[in-house]
């Protein structure tokens, strides 16, 4: 097994919740895909209010779900 050395800031290091200088690359991965998927979470509701998609009803978003259908399939 190969060993890796990453530096990583103390503040980066508390942000992340580590506790030990030493990871496996799966849990160094694991850490970083619950960080993208935070970051894409924050991004997904900011433009849902953005441009006020978080006001939609469930039927609104059938319906726009159904367009958008429809019109892929014309288009191929």
């Amino acid at each position: 097994m190969r060993t890796l050395n990453i530096s990583i800031s103390e503040l980066e290091f508390n942000k992340f919740g580590l506790t030990d200088d030493t990871l496996s690359f799966s849990e160094l991965l694991e850490i970083i895909n619950k960080e993208l998927i935070k970051q894409n979470l924050r991004k997904s509701v900011y433009f849902a209010e953005k441009y006020k998609l978080s006001k939609m009803t469930m039927s609104e978003i059938t319906d726009e779900v159904k367009a958008v259908r429809r019109d892929a399939k014309g288009n191929s």
